[in-house]
């Protein structure tokens, strides 16, 4: 897939360290696929869109750097969608649970809002640093039931977003999604699986990709080989268990990182 030229029509500072860019063209894409986004001259770097027509960017590196710093008027190449987004089951009760921390909260807010358009009863636990790193709290707000948490307790539970999780009934939910920082992951995991739950939930994985069509294998799980840009990025709950998640991930040479 060919990078395809897209202009910056908005730039949103959500927090001090998160920004959205809108484009001038739209991609019909399911909640939870990526995008590509090379940024001419310094790197291609994957993104998840947080709407059709939209990445949502945390300043980490050189390329995202870049990314925040751009303005309206700009340019990039994008190859999009990509990868395997998230399922929206029905089942009897229609309750669907969200849990999201940090920038991970950007692929769950179109997904919220998809169910919502469906029929669906959306409940969501997001969670922040602190009251200013929340982002679309608003969106959430409109697709159901929301619950907050900070580490530093300047808005809702003082503590992690995996404390409001183990207070959940989870076994009331038909589909359970989930995406944040790793560890916080791998705790929810851990959770469902006591539960017997994982085969009814998805996590959307981060890993460093270089292709993003699945052929370098930079961005690979074992001990299966799991390829997070094809197989991927989301991945039934159940699926990760006994793999190297919430455990490692490969840097941009292919060693193995603790997380």
């Amino acid at each position: 897939m060919k990078p395809l030229s897209v202009e910056v029509t908005k730039v949103v500072k959500e927090s001090e360290r998160v920004t959205t860019l809108y484009f001038d063209k739209n991609f019909s894409f399911n909640p939870g696929q990526f995008a590509m986004i090379w940024v001419r001259g310094v790197d291609e770097v994957p993104m998840a869109l947080s709407s059709k027509s939209s990445i949502t960017v945390e300043r980490v590196g050189d390329a995202t750097e870049h990314l925040s710093e751009i303005t309206a008027g700009e340019t990039l190449g994008v190859r999009a969608p990509l990868g395997k987004g998230f399922n929206l089951y029905s089942g009897e009760n229609r309750d669907l649970l969200i849990v999201g921390g940090g920038v991970g909260v950007a692929p769950l807010a179109p997904l919220a809002e998809l169910a919502k358009a469906h029929g669906r009863r959306v409940k969501s636990l997001i969670g922040a640093r602190r009251r200013e790193d929340l982002i679309f709290r608003d969106r959430f707000e409109r697709a159901g039931d929301l619950r907050i948490s900070t580490d530093d307790g300047t808005i809702g539970h003082h503590g992690s977003v995996t404390d409001l999780f183990k207070e959940e009934d989870l076994d009331r939910f038909d589909r359970i999604y989930v995406c944040g920082p790793e560890p916080m992951m791998a705790r929810c995991l851990d959770i469902l699986r006591e539960e017997n739950l994982a085969m009814h939930s998805e996590f959307s994985l981060n890993r460093y990709f270089k292709c993003g069509i699945g052929i370098c294998g930079s961005c690979c799980i074992d001990p299966e080989g799991l390829r997070v840009c094809r197989d991927g990025p989301v991945f039934s709950g159940d699926r990760l268990i006994g793999s190297e998640f919430g455990l490692y991930r490969r840097d941009q040479c292919g060693i193995k990182r603790g997380i």
